[in-house]
């Protein structure tokens, strides 16, 4: 799996507070940038478990819906709101 593909993985948006306009997150790649550049807390339980699942999935260990739920957990966490993408 390519970590700049989005095949496999239904797009969010992350409304991060202090940012002038919601996050796309579409890949791993932008999985990985969200967590890594944008956000806001990084010692919560859910938000470590989604980084070690988004490398994880980077490396094909495991499937991209994984790290996006992972993701959505460590948004709750972190009080972000997420929308999904209908398609």
């Amino acid at each position: 799996m390519s970590w700049y593909r989005s095949d496999d993985f239904a797009p969010l948006m992350l409304i991060v507070s202090g940012r002038e306009q919601p996050t796309a997150v579409r890949s791993l790649r932008e999985v990985a940038d969200a967590l890594i550049a944008a956000w806001p807390i990084d010692d919560g339980k859910e938000y470590i478990a989604a980084v070690k699942t988004c490398l994880d999935a980077i490396q094909g260990n495991i499937p991209a819906k994984t790290a996006r739920a992972a993701l959505i957990r460590a948004a709750e966490e972190a009080g972000i709101p997420v929308a999904a993408f209908v398609h």
